[in-house]
């Protein structure tokens, strides 16, 4: 696995770094690399179903603010399975100015699972945030992975009206880019229809590899209402559910009742929650 270097004296802000290495060992997966600097960190392991490791996230501080840096980096090794969650929302708060940044990386080996599932980030009026995601997939590696943005919030009817969002993802699979996107949002553009319409919630549920088939399936339980949108669509093997709305929760539900349907299918393996979801 790829390190980098610790952050020099002098940088603003809060730095921290994970490495997590999960590896394939006598038909179970085991949390073999970890390595952190700042208040970064993971749970000890859990096995709810035979041989998947599922881990949790964890960011102690509880919050990001201006200047902040996070950066996560993980490995899941040939044949090793991998369910990663966080316990609660990822929250970006009111920037003075400077710049916060959550940067990840996610390699996926051959015959490897990651199902990659973290709550919500929530970004407060005034937060200037870049976030970056890059999976790479390698041969027959699978990959369930879902992402939601919630500008301001909705549920306290506060607006996003001040604040910058660049928010971008890129997959690809053995070094061949297939999926490659990118959102910047802020107070004056998040209601053009070519962004956001105007909605607080954004999010994105990519499930790797899949076949018309499963597209099919995934698309019975799509819901509408008066206000959210919804939709799938297939880019090469990656299956690409999209929501725009202003629910968290209702985002959550979708995406969550997907993966309980194709879990089986893609992954061969019936739905097993983490039991973080229910508190």
């Amino acid at each position: 696995m790829q390190t980098h270097a610790e952050p020099v004296a002098g940088e603003v802000g809060w730095h921290a770094r994970l490495q997590l290495g999960l590896r394939a060992i006598n038909g179970r997966t085991v949390l073999a690399e970890r390595r952190r600097f700042g208040p970064l960190a993971v749970q000890r392991p859990f096995y709810p179903e035979d041989g998947v490791c599922h881990v949790y996230l964890l960011h102690p501080p509880g919050g990001v603010v201006g200047g902040d840096g996070l950066r996560i980096d993980v490995n899941v090794g040939v044949g090793a399975e991998t369910l990663l969650t966080t316990p609660g929302a990822t929250k970006f708060y009111r920037s003075g100015g400077a710049r916060a940044s959550q940067i990840q990386h996610l390699v996926v080996e051959e015959g490897a699972t990651l199902e990659w599932l973290p709550q919500e980030n929530i970004f407060f009026p005034g937060a200037n945030v870049k976030l970056h995601t890059r999976v790479d997939l390698v041969g027959s590696a699978r990959i369930m992975l879902s992402e939601l943005q919630c500008l301001g919030r909705p549920a306290i009817s506060e607006a996003f009206d001040a604040g910058y969002v660049d928010s971008s993802i890129e997959f690809y699979r053995d070094g061949v880019p297939t999926l490659l996107e990118r959102l910047r949002v802020d107070a004056d553009n998040r209601c053009r229809t070519a962004l956001m319409g105007g909605f607080a919630v954004s999010g994105t549920l990519v499930i790797s590899p899949t076949n018309d088939a499963q597209l099919a399936a995934c698309r019975q339980p799509l819901f509408t209402s008066a206000t959210d949108s919804v939709g799938a669509t297939r880019v090469d093997d990656l299956l690409v559910v999209r929501y725009l709305g202003n629910s968290t929760q209702r985002a959550h539900a979708l995406f969550r009742g997907i993966w309980e349907r194709l879990r089986p299918d893609v992954l061969g393996k019936p739905a097993c929650p983490p039991r973080i979801w229910a508190t």
